[in-house]
């Protein structure tokens, strides 16, 4: 449960591994922070706290859960917002149902989630479960767009301790493949609402009888607002998956599909449900009625199927099916080789801005299911963005692994405020019913997209407003001045979406006198000047949509840095507020199994580290608090105490990790203080608590590494005790005692 008060910086409760580090360097934050008459408060935002939320009518009076996500959607509209927001999970279902039944182990009395609703009662369950579900955290929040980039510091070390990067073949079999069309990108149109066109639309299917039936009412859209459809061909998606399956076996390569499950929470678990039955569809062309009859939904993965058809009366004679067809098929690209977890197994477990970036990373590798690195085919269905990997890995090819040692950086400007672009992850995406049309219907009646579909087509709209894209637009001109770097817009006017961005783009750089400054390049195009651009150790601005804002702040930072988990990322938030993100979090899961199994948390806070002191810094510009500068400017020499001295986590137990940097940060951020002349107070303040951390070292680093290399209890994945977290991640005494 989090506070209530009305703290100076609102610090995020979320899920896994920030969360773990969370329990260690908070009470750090909090204590030095109370130096300076800076209050740090709480909001939990994890998918626990958000589930609970969902439905107090449920619960006693003590275990229910305020809804902090609600409230901190409130705040960031307001001047007074300073919010440090650390990754949480974007559900995929079987993330939802794996914390409903820890919840509920709990003595939680919420409903189950009914994966396929048949009373009203469990529609409105489900109704209110699939509001959680995806990225449903961010759209509230981001009522601002994105500057993100490498923190000098951070950026400074990597090129000095050059991670390590694969070696790229010019005859490696990777490649990257899609649809020949039919898909969101060829069947987008686009278009930019005039005030006689704004109120409240709605979206219709059209039966080929003329049967209309309302899919959602009451949209409401503005003037200035571009709002597309599209919609990818079910039948065309499943003949580019078996020719793909067919194509891998022959190449004898590995075989994998790279998708968002959880920000694209309505279309790209279909996807993937999808590419589950074109690798079974010998077996569910045998057994489809009676794995219908067992429940089993593709599209929640081949971990859920298998497990379901174990629970059958046949189970062992389709499990005999399903070893044969296994071994007929192509080798499976693998999220875990020692435990059998397949590419297909759970949708969230391959998010392509982690997956793809990694692979590039890697030389083109990824993991078979003999435990050795293979090429691979990165089965990327949709043209939107997989050019940029398609053209990543051909520039790799062509010029070999880019040297992080002298390579420039990208850093990006991103649209996405006010849910600009929120493909595939909202009430505005659908799964046609039956063959006919889906259809959006103005407020003055005028039909502004009709696009005929067939039965099981995925179909979606989005939007993006005039203010935002306003913003965005001058948030990338005030960059470029500031920096003199190239900058690019990431759009394609062969895109009817980017077509509509880009009658904004050229008006708007024109009256500033700024259009010399500034190239508008289709994502293909963009990405090779981009690494051109890099390769040569210079800089550049990716100025992008929503999508590849995400994506690319993990490409190019996982192949300069070695990680996206360090990046800065500033949410200039359009009333004045500020939001500081604090970085990816798609290896949490497996930094928590390690935490549990030997009670090492590899998780690196640099991205925590960052977004502190940034947060403090912008307390001090925007309420003039003058001590809450002195803060962050000692927090910021902290971070490059890390950095230049090697604090960062190992990876290995019995080495330092995640407890380990964090004692170092507040030792070397008591140090800055101590030596700092801008306030004689806090100087004073700190010098006692500098010098016994420093006297105290040994003893403490003693107590951290005793805790090491045996299991720790955290009392639950997704909503772990405080209690037990505290035990595991403040186990100095010493260190404790210091910091209160």
């Amino acid at each position: 449960m989090a506070e209530n008060s009305n703290p100076d910086v609102l610090y995020t409760i979320v899920d896994e591994a920030p969360e773990l580090a969370s329990a260690s360097f908070l009470p750090i934050i909090r204590s030095f922070a109370s130096a300076a008459g800076v209050t740090v408060g709480t909001k939990d935002i994890s998918l626990a706290g958000r589930i609970l939320a969902t439905f107090p009518e449920n619960l006693t009076a003590d275990q229910r859960q305020s809804d902090d996500l609600a409230e901190l959607g409130q705040l960031v509209k307001t001047p007074d917002a300073n919010v440090i927001k650390l990754p949480n999970i974007s559900a995929s279902v079987p993330q939802l149902v794996a914390a409903v039944k820890e919840l509920q182990g709990k003595g939680y009395d919420i409903p189950d989630y009914p994966e396929e609703p048949k009373t009203d009662e469990e529609k409105a369950v489900r109704a209110r479960y699939d509001a959680i579900k995806g990225s449903a955290v961010n759209p509230v929040l981001r009522e601002g767009n994105s500057d993100r980039r490498a923190a000098k510091a951070v950026k400074n070390y990597a090129q000095s301790n050059p991670h390590r990067m694969g070696k790229w073949a010019s005859d490696s079999k990777t490649h990257v493949s899609s649809m020949a069309g039919n898909d969101f990108y060829a069947n987008e149109v686009a278009a930019t609402l005039s005030a006689e066109q704004a109120g409240d639309a709605k979206i219709e299917f059209v039966a080929k009888d003329g049967a209309v039936t309302v899919l959602k009412d009451k949209w409401p859209l503005i003037e200035g607002e571009v709002v597309d459809a599209t919609f990818l061909s079910a039948k065309a998606l499943d003949a580019f998956l078996a020719e793909q399956i067919e194509a891998t076996k022959k190449d004898g390569i590995l075989f994998s599909i790279h998708l968002k499950a959880t920000m694209m929470k309505v279309s790209d678990p279909i996807i993937f449900g999808h590419a589950v039955k074109a690798w079974l569809a010998p077996i569910f062309d045998k057994y489809g009625d009676a794995l219908a009859a067992a429940g089993v939904n593709p599209n929640s993965g081949m971990g859920d199927v298998l497990a379901r058809i174990a629970g059958m009366d046949n189970a062992a004679e389709i499990q005999a099916d399903i070893d044969a067809l296994n071994a007929d098929r192509p080798a499976m690209y693998m999220v875990n080789s020692d435990k059998g977890i397949t590419n297909l197994h759970v949708p969230s477990d391959v998010i392509i801005d982690a997956s793809m970036p990694a692979l590039i990373r890697a030389g083109g590798k990824g993991w078979g299911p003999d435990g050795n690195e293979g090429d691979t085919n990165c089965v990327i269905p949709d043209n939107c963005y997989a050019p940029v990997y398609d053209e990543a890995v051909e520039f790799f090819k062509q010029n070999g692994a880019l040297n992080p040692a002298t390579a420039g950086t990208v850093q990006n400007v991103g649209l996405m405020a006010q849910k600009a672009e929120e493909y595939g992850s909202h009430p505005t995406t659908f799964e046609a019913p039956a063959d006919g049309a889906i259809r959006i219907v103005l407020a003055n009646g005028e039909v502004l997209h009709s696009l005929d579909v067939e039965a099981g087509d995925i179909w979606r709209a989005c939007t993006a407003k005039k203010a935002p894209i306003e913003n965005w637009i001058q948030l990338a001109i005030d960059r470029q001045r500031l920096t003199g770097f190239q900058a690019i817009f990431w759009l394609d006017e062969n895109r009817a979406h980017d077509a509509e961005l880009i009658k904004y783009v050229k008006p708007a750089l024109d009256a500033a006198g700024v259009a010399d400054k500034f190239v508008i390049m289709a994502p293909r195009e963009a990405t090779r000047a981009s690494l051109e651009t890099i390769t040569a150790g210079k800089d550049s601005i990716a100025i992008t949509g929503n999508v590849l804002r995400d994506y690319l702040t993990d490409l190019f930072p996982i192949l300069e840095l070695g990680t996206s988990a360090k990046m800065l990322s500033i949410v200039k938030l359009m009333n004045g507020g500020g939001m500081f993100e604090t970085g990816a979090g798609g290896s949490a899961p497996k930094h928590v199994q390690q935490l549990i199994e030997e009670s090492h948390l590899r998780w690196d806070s640099m991205g925590e580290f960052c977004a502190l002191s940034e947060s403090l810094n912008f307390l001090a510009d925007v309420k003039g608090n003058a001590k809450a500068g002195v803060l962050g400017a000692a927090a910021e020499a902290a971070t490059q105490g890390i950095l230049d001295n090697d604090r960062s986590p190992s990876r290995k137990v019995g080495e330092p990790d995640n407890r380990d940097s964090h004692y170092w940060f507040a030792r070397y951020w008591a140090e800055a203080l101590a030596a700092q002349s801008d306030d004689a107070d806090l100087a004073a303040h700190f010098a006692p608590i500098a010098k016994e951390l420093a006297e105290k070292e040994e003893a403490i680093l003693a107590e951290l590494a005793s805790a090491q290399g045996k299991p720790a209890d955290i009392g639950g994945y997704y909503h772990p005790s405080a209690e037990l977290k505290a035990k595991v991640m403040r186990p100095s005494a010493t260190l404790n005692a210091i910091i209160g």
